[in-house]
């Protein structure tokens, strides 16, 4: 990842006329207070501004939203960076656009994680997010999750030598571990469910190998340290 930490006016110049020229950088901002960093994975410049993390942080639960931590900032800005390298590489490929009911199926299940649909409504009016830019970053998950699925879970395989393994070197000694004297299933019985945890962690690790190698491709511009 090639991250600059910029000192000359000139280059913060050059952000605002590239924000400028691409209005879709900066489009449903309520209030662009402090820019904080572009990434450019090799399709075009993306704008990340502070109004972009605390948005961020009102759809995580429980976390705090008055006088965020640098922690939660930093945090908030690593996943926002992560999820513009993979819409960029997403984009690369033929459009995966998700229907209106799947956008709101999804933002059902996330005010669903909240202690009420008032918590939720409260904390968006607190960072200024309005329903139509709720919907949009809801919308750009899905494409992400679309991608990441064609791009990886359709093509991970799980030989029967791997399920064989996991059953006999992790399956059932976690389970006389936990649950001593309990009959052990034999693995025809569990496979699905060591099939589906096997591929989950494939992926998982695939994904990481995939973001890793994006960040160090792209060019990652910190405007202003948060």
């Amino acid at each position: 990842m090639k991250v600059k930490n910029p000192c000359n006016l000139w280059l913060k110049i050059l952000i605002v006329l590239i924000c400028l020229a691409s209005p879709g950088l900066c489009a449903a901002q309520q209030v662009v207070d402090k820019m904080v960093a572009t990434v450019n994975a090799g399709v075009r410049t993306d704008l990340i501004t502070y109004s972009d993390l605390m948005w961020q942080l009102a759809l995580q639960p429980n976390t705090v939203l008055d006088n965020p931590t640098s922690a939660d900032l930093n945090r908030a800005l690593r996943l926002l960076l992560d999820q513009r390298l993979i819409l960029q590489e997403a984009e690369k490929l033929p459009t995966i656009v998700p229907t209106q009911k799947e956008v709101s199926d999804a933002r059902d299940e996330l005010a669903r994680q909240f202690a009420s649909p008032l918590d939720f409504q409260q904390r968006l009016q607190r960072v200024g997010m309005t329903s139509e830019k709720l919907d949009e970053i809801i919308e750009q998950r899905l494409k992400m999750e679309k991608y990441l699925d064609f791009r990886f879970r359709n093509f991970v395989v799980i030989s029967q030598k791997e399920m064989a393994d996991y059953y006999r070197d992790v399956y059932v000694p976690r389970l006389r571990a936990r649950s001593p004297g309990r009959i052990v299933p034999p693995l025809e019985q569990v496979r699905d469910e060591i099939e589906k945890t096997l591929m989950e962690t494939k992926t998982e690790s695939e994904m990481d190998a995939f973001i890793d190698t994006a960040r160090e491709r792209a060019e990652i511009v910190i405007l202003n340290a948060v």
